[in-house]
Protein backbone atom coordinates (compact mmCIF):
# COMPACT_ATOMS: atom_id res chain seq x y z
CA UNK A 1 0.00 0.00 0.00
CA UNK A 2 1.99 3.16 -1.28
CA UNK A 3 0.99 6.77 -0.29
CA UNK A 4 1.81 9.94 -1.23
CA UNK A 5 5.19 11.63 -0.17
CA UNK A 6 5.02 14.96 1.10
CA UNK A 7 5.12 17.63 -1.25
CA UNK A 8 5.75 21.55 0.25
CA UNK A 9 5.57 24.80 -0.77
CA UNK A 10 7.93 26.06 -3.08
CA UNK A 11 11.56 27.08 -1.71
CA UNK A 12 10.83 31.17 -1.62
CA UNK A 13 13.67 33.04 -3.09
CA UNK A 14 15.45 30.27 -4.37
CA UNK A 15 13.07 28.75 -6.89
CA UNK A 16 15.18 30.00 -9.89
CA UNK A 17 18.33 28.22 -8.60
CA UNK A 18 16.63 25.21 -7.32
CA UNK A 19 14.74 24.95 -10.24
CA UNK A 20 11.92 22.00 -8.52
CA UNK A 21 14.07 20.91 -5.66
CA UNK A 22 11.50 18.71 -3.59
CA UNK A 23 11.00 16.53 -0.20
CA UNK A 24 12.93 13.32 -0.97
CA UNK A 25 11.03 9.73 -1.72
CA UNK A 26 12.75 6.49 -2.89
CA UNK A 27 15.94 4.38 -3.03
CA UNK A 28 16.66 4.28 -7.18
CA UNK A 29 18.95 1.30 -8.41
CA UNK A 30 19.23 -0.09 -4.91
CA UNK A 31 19.46 -3.43 -2.89
CA UNK A 32 17.07 -4.93 -0.81
CA UNK A 33 17.89 -4.36 2.91
CA UNK A 34 17.38 -7.86 4.42
CA UNK A 35 19.16 -10.05 7.17
CA UNK A 36 18.66 -7.92 8.49
CA UNK A 37 20.65 -5.08 7.92
CA UNK A 38 19.36 -2.41 9.42
CA UNK A 39 16.49 -3.39 11.09
CA UNK A 40 16.53 -0.12 13.32
CA UNK A 41 15.03 1.99 10.01
CA UNK A 42 11.32 2.07 9.65
CA UNK A 43 8.93 3.70 7.96
CA UNK A 44 6.62 6.09 9.08
CA UNK A 45 2.64 6.83 7.76
CA UNK A 46 1.65 9.69 9.38
CA UNK A 47 -1.76 12.29 9.26
CA UNK A 48 -2.51 15.40 8.31
CA UNK A 49 -5.75 17.01 9.05
CA UNK A 50 -5.03 19.91 7.51
CA UNK A 51 -3.92 18.28 3.97
CA UNK A 52 -6.87 18.87 1.15
CA UNK A 53 -7.10 15.65 -0.55
CA UNK A 54 -8.92 16.01 -3.51
CA UNK A 55 -10.78 12.94 -3.62
CA UNK A 56 -12.13 14.16 -0.35
CA UNK A 57 -14.93 16.83 0.08
CA UNK A 58 -13.41 17.32 3.85
CA UNK A 59 -9.21 17.81 4.30
CA UNK A 60 -7.08 15.19 5.58
CA UNK A 61 -4.26 13.37 4.18
CA UNK A 62 -1.90 10.23 4.72
CA UNK A 63 1.73 10.59 4.08
CA UNK A 64 4.63 7.80 4.05
CA UNK A 65 8.41 8.79 5.30
CA UNK A 66 11.48 6.46 6.66
CA UNK A 67 13.31 6.81 10.33
CA UNK A 68 15.69 5.69 12.01
CA UNK A 69 15.78 4.20 15.75
CA UNK A 70 18.44 5.65 17.86
CA UNK A 71 16.99 4.45 21.20
CA UNK A 72 14.28 2.36 22.09
CA UNK A 73 11.60 5.11 21.98
CA UNK A 74 13.16 8.13 19.82
CA UNK A 75 13.09 8.31 16.03
CA UNK A 76 14.58 10.83 13.80
CA UNK A 77 13.26 11.91 10.66
CA UNK A 78 13.06 15.18 8.47
CA UNK A 79 11.08 17.73 10.04
CA UNK A 80 8.78 17.84 6.86
CA UNK A 81 7.44 14.60 7.94
CA UNK A 82 6.70 16.06 11.72
CA UNK A 83 4.98 18.62 10.75
CA UNK A 84 1.61 19.41 11.07
CA UNK A 85 1.36 15.66 11.94
CA UNK A 86 -2.44 15.81 13.38
CA UNK A 87 -3.35 15.41 17.37
CA UNK A 88 -5.89 12.41 17.94
CA UNK A 89 -6.87 13.70 13.83
CA UNK A 90 -6.90 17.23 14.72
CA UNK A 91 -4.89 20.08 13.55
CA UNK A 92 -2.18 20.83 16.36
CA UNK A 93 -2.06 24.77 16.76
CA UNK A 94 2.02 25.19 16.44
CA UNK A 95 2.54 21.89 14.52
CA UNK A 96 4.20 20.28 16.84
CA UNK A 97 2.81 17.50 19.72
CA UNK A 98 1.08 15.54 17.28
CA UNK A 99 0.31 12.06 18.12
CA UNK A 100 -0.56 10.69 14.65
CA UNK A 101 2.44 8.89 13.61
CA UNK A 102 2.92 5.47 12.99
CA UNK A 103 6.41 3.31 12.83
CA UNK A 104 6.58 0.00 11.52
CA UNK A 105 10.21 -1.29 11.12
CA UNK A 106 9.38 -4.33 9.29
CA UNK A 107 11.53 -4.62 5.82
CA UNK A 108 7.77 -4.56 4.28
CA UNK A 109 5.34 -2.94 6.41
CA UNK A 110 1.90 -4.45 7.08
CA UNK A 111 -1.15 -2.72 5.50
CA UNK A 112 -4.08 -4.61 5.98
CA UNK A 113 -7.05 -3.21 6.16
CA UNK A 114 -5.63 0.43 4.88
CA UNK A 115 -7.92 1.50 1.94
CA UNK A 116 -9.17 4.76 1.39
CA UNK A 117 -11.93 3.69 -1.39
CA UNK A 118 -14.70 2.89 0.82
CA UNK A 119 -14.37 6.26 2.74
CA UNK A 120 -14.34 8.20 -0.80
CA UNK A 121 -15.24 11.10 -1.18
CA UNK A 122 -17.32 12.26 2.24
CA UNK A 123 -16.28 10.49 4.51
CA UNK A 124 -12.39 11.59 5.47
CA UNK A 125 -12.94 11.23 9.04
CA UNK A 126 -14.28 7.75 9.14
CA UNK A 127 -11.40 6.81 7.21
CA UNK A 128 -9.04 8.29 9.88
CA UNK A 129 -10.86 6.69 12.93
CA UNK A 130 -10.53 3.70 10.75
CA UNK A 131 -7.15 4.02 9.83
CA UNK A 132 -5.88 5.00 13.63
CA UNK A 133 -7.96 2.09 15.27
CA UNK A 134 -6.46 -0.67 12.59
CA UNK A 135 -2.76 0.66 13.49
CA UNK A 136 -3.27 0.46 16.79
CA UNK A 137 -4.52 -2.99 17.22
CA UNK A 138 -1.81 -3.88 14.85
CA UNK A 139 2.08 -5.20 17.22
CA UNK A 140 3.85 -3.76 14.07
CA UNK A 141 3.00 -0.32 14.22
CA UNK A 142 4.19 1.81 16.67
CA UNK A 143 2.63 5.11 17.82
CA UNK A 144 4.57 8.34 18.39
CA UNK A 145 4.33 11.50 19.14
CA UNK A 146 6.14 13.98 16.27
CA UNK A 147 8.26 16.94 17.27
CA UNK A 148 9.81 19.48 14.36
CA UNK A 149 13.08 20.89 15.01
CA UNK A 150 12.24 24.50 16.90
CA UNK A 151 13.63 26.10 13.84
CA UNK A 152 11.57 24.21 10.57
CA UNK A 153 9.33 26.13 8.99
CA UNK A 154 7.59 24.80 6.30
CA UNK A 155 8.30 27.09 3.82
CA UNK A 156 11.56 26.88 3.94
CA UNK A 157 12.00 23.22 4.94
CA UNK A 158 15.39 22.55 3.97
CA UNK A 159 17.19 25.20 6.51
CA UNK A 160 15.93 22.80 9.32
CA UNK A 161 14.94 19.95 8.12
CA UNK A 162 15.27 17.26 11.54
CA UNK A 163 12.41 16.04 13.62
CA UNK A 164 12.23 13.49 15.92
CA UNK A 165 9.14 11.09 16.76
CA UNK A 166 9.27 9.73 20.62
CA UNK A 167 7.31 6.01 20.62
CA UNK A 168 4.47 5.68 23.07
CA UNK A 169 6.09 2.18 24.01
CA UNK A 170 9.95 1.06 23.64
CA UNK A 171 10.77 -0.94 21.04
CA UNK A 172 13.61 -3.29 22.21
CA UNK A 173 16.33 -3.97 19.45
CA UNK A 174 20.03 -5.69 19.59
CA UNK A 175 21.40 -2.19 18.36
CA UNK A 176 20.11 1.23 17.29
CA UNK A 177 21.31 4.33 14.93
CA UNK A 178 23.95 6.36 16.44
CA UNK A 179 24.69 10.27 16.02
CA UNK A 180 27.24 11.52 14.46
CA UNK A 181 29.46 13.68 16.44
CA UNK A 182 30.18 17.44 16.25
CA UNK A 183 30.68 18.73 12.16
CA UNK A 184 31.55 14.82 11.61
CA UNK A 185 31.26 15.78 7.95
CA UNK A 186 33.87 17.94 7.76
CA UNK A 187 36.43 15.65 7.45
CA UNK A 188 35.57 14.53 4.12
CA UNK A 189 37.60 16.67 1.73
CA UNK A 190 39.42 15.71 -1.46
CA UNK A 191 40.23 12.08 -2.07
CA UNK A 192 38.01 11.12 0.87
CA UNK A 193 35.07 13.32 -0.31
CA UNK A 194 35.15 10.75 -3.81
CA UNK A 195 35.79 7.80 -2.17
CA UNK A 196 34.07 7.00 0.95
CA UNK A 197 30.74 5.31 0.94
CA UNK A 198 27.54 6.52 2.50
CA UNK A 199 24.75 4.56 2.64
CA UNK A 200 20.61 5.76 2.32
CA UNK A 201 18.20 3.94 3.70
CA UNK A 202 14.25 3.77 3.35
CA UNK A 203 11.22 2.50 1.95
CA UNK A 204 10.54 4.81 -1.16
CA UNK A 205 9.33 4.03 -4.80
CA UNK A 206 12.46 2.26 -6.55
CA UNK A 207 11.06 4.12 -9.73
CA UNK A 208 9.12 7.41 -10.44
CA UNK A 209 8.13 7.64 -14.21
CA UNK A 210 6.01 10.31 -15.56
CA UNK A 211 2.64 7.86 -15.64
CA UNK A 212 3.57 5.13 -13.67
CA UNK A 213 5.78 4.27 -9.97
CA UNK A 214 7.62 1.20 -9.61
CA UNK A 215 8.28 -0.60 -6.12
CA UNK A 216 7.72 0.91 -2.59
CA UNK A 217 6.91 -0.02 0.88
CA UNK A 218 9.97 -2.25 1.03
CA UNK A 219 13.07 -1.08 2.89
CA UNK A 220 15.89 -0.42 0.02
CA UNK A 221 19.40 0.48 0.64
CA UNK A 222 21.84 2.39 -1.85
CA UNK A 223 25.71 3.51 -1.60
CA UNK A 224 26.40 7.00 -2.72
CA UNK A 225 29.84 9.53 -1.94
CA UNK A 226 29.14 13.29 -1.67
CA UNK A 227 29.39 15.52 -4.44
CA UNK A 228 28.97 18.69 -2.84
CA UNK A 229 29.56 19.69 0.83
CA UNK A 230 28.51 23.57 0.58
CA UNK A 231 25.01 23.19 0.20
CA UNK A 232 23.29 22.72 -2.97
CA UNK A 233 24.65 25.78 -5.35
CA UNK A 234 26.05 27.25 -2.23
CA UNK A 235 22.54 28.54 -1.04
CA UNK A 236 22.26 26.67 2.24
CA UNK A 237 25.17 27.37 3.43
CA UNK A 238 26.49 24.67 5.42
CA UNK A 239 23.42 22.98 6.68
CA UNK A 240 22.94 20.68 3.41
CA UNK A 241 25.21 18.19 2.01
CA UNK A 242 24.88 16.42 -1.44
CA UNK A 243 25.35 13.06 -2.01
CA UNK A 244 25.61 11.11 -5.82
CA UNK A 245 22.59 9.55 -7.30
CA UNK A 246 23.84 7.34 -10.12
CA UNK A 247 25.65 4.39 -10.90
CA UNK A 248 29.30 4.65 -10.89
CA UNK A 249 32.78 3.69 -9.03
CA UNK A 250 32.50 3.26 -6.05
CA UNK A 251 28.80 4.60 -5.49
CA UNK A 252 25.31 3.11 -6.71
CA UNK A 253 22.33 4.12 -6.69
CA UNK A 254 20.58 7.43 -4.74
CA UNK A 255 17.12 8.13 -3.85
CA UNK A 256 14.37 10.37 -4.73
CA UNK A 257 11.36 12.74 -4.23
CA UNK A 258 9.81 8.83 -0.75
CA UNK A 259 12.50 8.20 1.63
CA UNK A 260 11.97 11.06 2.72
CA UNK A 261 13.93 11.32 6.71
CA UNK A 262 15.68 8.13 5.94
CA UNK A 263 19.35 8.37 7.42
CA UNK A 264 22.51 8.71 5.51
CA UNK A 265 25.20 6.60 7.36
CA UNK A 266 28.49 6.11 6.95
CA UNK A 267 29.32 2.71 5.21
CA UNK A 268 29.11 -0.15 6.87
CA UNK A 269 27.89 1.05 10.22
CA UNK A 270 25.48 2.64 12.00
CA UNK A 271 26.58 6.18 12.46
CA UNK A 272 23.92 8.74 11.09
CA UNK A 273 25.70 11.52 9.43
CA UNK A 274 22.08 13.24 7.67
CA UNK A 275 18.58 12.96 6.84
CA UNK A 276 17.13 12.50 3.38
CA UNK A 277 15.65 15.73 2.49
CA UNK A 278 15.05 16.94 -0.86
CA UNK A 279 16.32 15.88 -5.01
CA UNK A 280 18.19 17.83 -6.74
CA UNK A 281 17.21 18.03 -10.18
CA UNK A 282 16.72 17.05 -13.00
CA UNK A 283 14.83 14.20 -11.76
CA UNK A 284 16.92 14.26 -8.91
CA UNK A 285 19.94 12.86 -11.02
CA UNK A 286 21.66 15.96 -9.65
CA UNK A 287 22.16 14.87 -6.62
CA UNK A 288 20.31 13.60 -3.07
CA UNK A 289 20.08 16.58 -0.87
CA UNK A 290 20.54 16.00 2.85
CA UNK A 291 20.32 18.03 6.00
CA UNK A 292 23.34 17.23 7.89
CA UNK A 293 22.60 16.59 11.75
CA UNK A 294 26.70 17.40 13.10
CA UNK A 295 25.76 21.05 13.28
CA UNK A 296 25.81 22.35 16.60
CA UNK A 297 22.03 23.87 16.83
CA UNK A 298 21.33 19.93 16.00
CA UNK A 299 23.21 18.65 18.34
CA UNK A 300 22.50 20.27 20.82
CA UNK A 301 18.85 19.86 20.15
CA UNK A 302 18.97 16.58 19.37
CA UNK A 303 21.36 16.15 23.39
CA UNK A 304 18.10 17.88 24.95
CA UNK A 305 15.38 14.75 22.71
CA UNK A 306 17.95 12.60 24.74
CA UNK A 307 17.63 13.80 27.86
CA UNK A 308 13.85 14.00 27.61
CA UNK A 309 13.15 17.53 27.03
CA UNK A 310 11.85 18.03 23.32
CA UNK A 311 10.66 21.10 22.17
Amino acid sequence: MRFRARRLAPLAGVVALLVSAMPASAITHGQLDVNPSHPYVGQLFFHDPSYPDPRFTDPGGWFNCSGTLITSRIVITAGHCTWPTGLNGETTDDGAGGNDTWVSFLAEPDYTGIAAAPFIPDDNAGRYAHYSATLDANPTWHRGTAYPHPDYDDNAFYLADVGVVILDEPVAMSQYGALAGLNYLDQFTGKAKAHTIFEAIGYGLTRSLPHSDEGGDVRMKSEQVIINDEGVYGIHDHSSIVFSNNNGAPHRGGTCSGDSGGPFLRGGTNLIVAINSYGVPPNCTGGDGAYRIDQLDDVQWLAEVLAGRPR
